[in-house]
C-alpha cells in the first residue's frame, strides 16, 4: 500500500498556496499470475477494483500487476510477506495446509458456480472463518470455479472403467483424490503448463472447468469431455488482503471494502465463471469437441466409488472444533436457497 502524499509534499504544496488534498490516496497492488483476458482477472477483479474505488470515493484504487511475483502455489504468503496487497489462489496448490476448504471441492455439488461460490462464503463466514486457516491476512473472498468435467485427447470417457490408467492432469485438492478412486494417474501442473503436457503426450486429458478448455487452447489438442450433474469436482480459490494494508486503511474505507467483497465480490465471481463456461461450452461445441454427459449408470458408479471423499473435511473439522456435518448441511441448504 502506498500514501502518494508523503509530509515533504503536503508542506511545499501549501508553500505555495496549493489546497491540499482533504485525505491520502492508497493503491493496492494486486499480485496476479494470469493474462489479462483470463476471467478472474478481466472479469472479477477488475470490476472489484472499480467498486472499490467508486465504494471509497476515489481515496482506494487498485493496482492489477502487470507481471508476476511468484509462482501460483505461492500466492498466499506473498500476501502474508507485504509483497503485495491483494492476491488470489488456489486452496489447493498448497496440499495439506488449507484443511477446510475440500467442504466445496467435492461431486455432485452444483451445475452453478454463482450459487455454490455464494453459499461456500456464508458457511465460511459462519462456520469455517473461526479455524483462521487464513491467518495473517485479511479475507476478501472465497469462491468456486464452474463444476469440473472429463476432458481427453484420444478417447471417450463413458464409465468409469474408461478412465482407469488415464493420466490426467489436476490442479490439486480433493480432485486428486477424486482421480484416484476413478483410476486415472494424476499429473500435477499449474493452469498455465496444460497446453503444453497435452499437446506433448505428457497427459491424456485433464479435469477443468468448460471455461478453461478454449481459454487455455487446448480445444485445439482435446477431442471429447465428459460433464457429470452437479460437477465431478469444484476448485475452491481465494482473494485476500496483506494484514497491515488492511489496518492501515481507515475505519470507512474498511467498511467500503468490504461492503464490495464477501458476499458480493462471491456472486461477482460466481457469475462470471457461469458466463465464461457457458462461451466455453459453445467454443468447445463450435470446434467440434463430442461433448456428452454422465448417464445414470455412469453416475451412479462415480457415486459408489467417491462414497466417503468428505471424510477430510470431517476429521478436520472435528479438529478445528466445527461441526462439519452440520457445515455440509448448511452448504447445501444454501446452494439450494441460491439455485431458486
Amino acid at each position: 500500500m502506498r500514501r502518494i502524499l508523503g509530509t515533504f509534499a503536503l508542506t511545499a504544496a501549501l508553500g505555495f498556496g496549493l489546497t491540499a488534498p482533504s485525505a491520502a490516496e492508497t493503491t493496492l497492488r494486486v499480485s496476479n499470475w494470469l493474462p489479462p483476458s483470463h476471467p478472474i482477472v478481466r472479469d472479477i477483479l477488475e470490476p472489484w477494483g472499480k467498486q472499490v474505488e467508486e465504494a471509497t470515493g476515489g481515496s482506494v484504487k487498485v493496482e492489477i500487476m502487470a507481471s508476476p511475483i511468484g509462482k501460483p502455489p505461492a500466492q498466499f504468503d506473498l500476501i502474508k510477506s507485504g509483497a503485495a496487497d491483494v492476491g488470489y489462489g488456489v486452496h489447493g496448490y498448497t496440499p495439506g495446509r488449507f484443511k477446510l476448504t475440500p467442504i466445496v471441492e467435492g461431486p455432485f455439488l452444483s451445475d452453478s458456480a454463482e450459487a455454490l461460490s455464494v453459499a461456500y462464503w456464508k458457511v465460511h463466514e459462519a462456520m469455517l472463518a473461526k479455524a483462521d486457516e487464513h491467518q495473517g491476512v485479511k479475507v476478501l473472498t472465497v469462491f468456486t470455479h464452474g463444476p469440473g468435467a472429463i476432458f481427453t485427447t484420444e478417447k471417450p470417457v463413458k464409465t468409469v472403467a474408461d478412465a482407469n490408467g488415464l493420466k490426467m492432469r489436476i490442479g490439486g485438492g480433493v480432485v486428486a483424490q477424486i482421480a484416484e478412486r476413478l483410476g486415472m494417474v494424476g499429473v500435477q501442473a499449474p493452469s498455465p503448463q496444460v497446453y503444453e503436457i497435452l499437446s506433448n503426450g505428457v497427459a491424456d486429458g485433464i479435469l477443468f472447468p468448460a471455461e478453461s478448455v478454449p481459454f487455455f487452447r487446448i480445444d485445439e489438442v482435446l477431442k471429447y469431455g465428459t460433464t457429470v450433474p452437479g460437477g465431478l469436482y469444484n476448485t475452491s480459490f481465494f482473494v485476500v488482503m496483506n494484514e497491515g494494508t488492511w489496518n492501515g486503511l481507515s475505519d470507512e474505507e474498511k467498511a467500503a471494502i468490504d461492503k464490495v467483497s464477501g458476499e458480493a465480490m462471491a456472486r461477482l465471481a460466481g457469475q462470471a465463471w457461469d458466463a465464461a463456461d457457458a462461451a466455453g461450452n459453445k467454443t468447445m461445441a463450435e470446434k467440434g469437441l463430442e461433448i456428452t454427459q454422465a448417464d445414470d449408470a455412469m453416475t451412479a458408479e462415480i457415486a459408489e466409488k467417491l462414497v466417503g471423499i468428505n471424510q477430510g473435511f470431517l476429521r478436520a473439522a472435528k479438529a478445528a472444533g466445527i461441526d462439519g456435518e452440520a457445515a455440509l448441511e448448511m452448504l447445501r441448504g444454501e446452494i439450494a436457497a441460491q439455485s431458486k
